[in-house]
């Protein structure tokens, strides 16, 4: 599965069902709430967080905790790549306070759908949702303070396009804080193809030293990477969660 926009819209339809059922990707086995919050658990979320956002906002989707390396101040203003139903925009909204402004963008109408009618639930005033795609911002440059992304990096077809896209929005001194899915392993072709992995966050994945490398040659410096961890597949993926500052 080479075409660009076949995968993005094989990711379209994956999420979309995803959004209507409440359920999670395909490697994740979490179709219940109460699996769902202990897998976030496990991925660095308190229980405290979680009980701070909508019912319905946290799908368990992601792979990490970015917001609890972001260091988020007052009147700061993120952008969450990647959005989905607005768990992490709602987790950074009172960090950033009304002098401050959280943006999502996600690709999915359905998840879009989802993260309004979240917003509006929970009376977030400081929170929008944009449609855009990832490789290409609906944002101003020079406009963001922080970035933030939980799993979403891996499923775009190009990585060096979203990375460019970053530096270009962030302000001089901005900061990039993501978890994501990377490679230990080259994947099988089959599993590259696989449909159902794609959509769980494995087979768009690349290269841990790829991905760095990729960051690097976009301009971003001092990557850090504060956590690992075996995650999805076994033998072939990994959890980072990491930070780069523009």
């Amino acid at each position: 599965m080479r075409n660009h926009q076949k995968i993005k819209n094989v990711i379209k339809k994956g999420y979309a069902n995803i959004a209507s059922t409440s359920g999670c990707c395909g490697s994740c086995n979490c179709n219940t709430n109460k699996i769902t919050q202990r897998q976030s658990g496990q991925f660095g979320y308190s229980d405290e967080e979680m009980r701070q956002v909508p019912s319905g906002s946290n799908l368990g989707l992601g792979c990490g905790n970015p917001i609890a390396l972001a260091s988020l101040k007052k009147g700061e203003t993120v952008l969450d790549l990647g959005s989905g139903a607005g768990f992490d925009s709602f987790l950074a909204s009172p960090k950033v306070g009304k002098t401050g402004k959280v943006i999502g963008v996600d690709m999915t109408d359905e998840m879009l759908e989802k993260a309004n009618e979240n917003t509006k639930r929970g009376g977030f005033k400081n929170v929008e949702f944009r449609k855009g795609d990832i490789e290409n911002l609906p944002i101003e440059s020079n406009s963001i303070d922080v970035i933030i992304s939980n799993c979403v990096i891996n499923l775009a077809p190009n990585k060096s396009r979203v990375f460019e896209e970053a530096y270009r929005v962030l302000k001089q001194g901005g900061r990039l804080m993501v978890s994501d899915v990377v490679l230990i392993k080259p994947l099988t072709e089959k599993l590259k193809n696989n449909k159902k992995l794609l959509v769980g966050c494995i087979s768009g994945a690349i290269l841990k030293k790829d991905y760095l490398a990729l960051l690097k040659e976009v301009g971003f410096s001092n990557i850090t990477i504060h956590q690992e961890k075996p995650a999805f597949l076994k033998d072939y993926g990994l959890s980072i969660t990491y930070s780069a500052v523009k």
